[in-house]
């Protein structure tokens, strides 16, 4: 190839690079200021996605979704606990919980859905698929992350829809148990892009990364309902909580400051002969946690009117569940679940 050709070649390709990154900056840029349109332009692919390649999209042909035993996992009698996964979840949440239910004889059962949808969708979806469950058995829902929402609109919106009747009854619920979940919304939704690749390309022998094995799980609808102030979360918010169903929150803060950490602070303060300086960076220090909550999802956003206050853990998101090395201790989130669902059961009537 002559220089000529060369810078010919070169030229092009900038432009070409130039073209995208001004047309993903266009879309963006309305998508941010559009997210009722945007939700609706993603519904609506999904939905003629369904209409073109009516097969392929089906989810009944994916082994993936649906109500699922766990291996290994004993069948007993009394209560299901039910596990509901969040957004873009390759399948592990759970993997330190069902052997911790298991051995305080809980019988777990693990529901998967195309999670992309929208979550109004995803409630639908466990609406079809309660009457599966053994009716004459209670259930204990636990949501983590987006799966808790899933869990509310659900309950709120079939169980006890304020201004209908019910439109799933049996299995009764004996309570609900909401991890990490963005009960006011997340800022984290806006990168869904880099959690569906995470959730997709691990190699499982239950699912092969596929391009449709990817829009069966939806077109993006739900991280536009988990943004702050969606319509979803709104609506959501709006409906009173059923108040016969106990509600438990747990969740985890990220930020639990070291000795040496308060050592340094206080080193500041003195050095710069301030006591007024040593209390405000005590109270920033403190607040920070708060703030940050358990790197996706803050504490104020986890709270709820109707729940009492949540159990706050020292935890990241996924940390609070699941270990990260098979030597790492158990995750902090699993006792005080083990401890809610005892004390649920023992004031249950008989």
């Amino acid at each position: 190839m002559n220089g000529g050709a060369t810078t010919r070649w070169r030229r092009s390709l900038l432009l070409t690079l130039l073209v995208g990154a001004i047309a993903v900056s266009g879309w963006i840029w309305w998508a941010e200021r559009h997210p009722r349109d945007e939700r609706a332009l993603r519904v609506l692919v999904q939905d003629q996605l369904h209409v073109w390649f009516p097969d392929a999209m089906e989810v009944r042909h994916d082994g993936w979704y649906g109500l699922k035993h766990p291996p290994g996992a004993e069948t007993r009698g009394g209560p299901i606990v039910l596990l509901v996964h969040g957004l873009d979840e390759p399948g592990d949440i759970w993997d330190d919980l069902i052997p911790a239910l298991d051995a305080q004889s809980f019988e777990a059962r693990v529901f998967r859905y195309p999670n992309d949808q929208g979550i109004d969708r995803s409630a639908a979806y466990l609406a079809n698929a309660w009457s599966a469950l053994p009716a004459s058995r209670p259930v204990v829902l636990i949501g983590h992350s987006m799966g808790g929402l899933v869990v509310r609109e659900f309950v709120t919106g079939w169980l006890h829809p304020p201004d209908r009747a019910p439109e799933a009854t049996s299995p009764n619920v004996r309570g609900v148990i909401l991890a990490g979940t963005p009960n006011h919304g997340s800022e984290w939704s806006r990168l869904r892009i880099w959690l569906e690749l995470r959730d997709h390309l691990p190699l499982e022998t239950q699912r092969r990364f596929s391009l449709f094995a990817a829009l069966r799980d939806g077109t993006g609808a739900a991280k536009i309902d988990l943004r702050p102030e969606s319509d979803f979360l709104r609506r959501l918010n709006a409906r009173p909580w059923p108040p016969e169903i106990p509600i438990q929150l747990i969740g985890g803060v990220l930020v639990e400051p070291p000795a040496s950490m308060i050592e340094s602070l206080r080193e500041i303060a003195r050095e710069l002969h301030s006591e007024a300086l040593e209390q405000r960076l005590a109270r920033w220090w403190s607040t920070l946690g708060e703030d940050l909550g358990d790197g996706v999802v803050s504490a104020t956003s986890l709270r709820l009117t109707e729940a009492p206050p949540p159990i706050l853990v020292n935890a990241s998101h996924r940390g609070m569940l699941a270990r990260f090395r098979p030597s790492d201790s158990q995750p902090p989130a699993i006792a005080p679940i083990l401890e809610t669902l005892h004390r649920w059961n023992a004031s249950a009537p008989p």
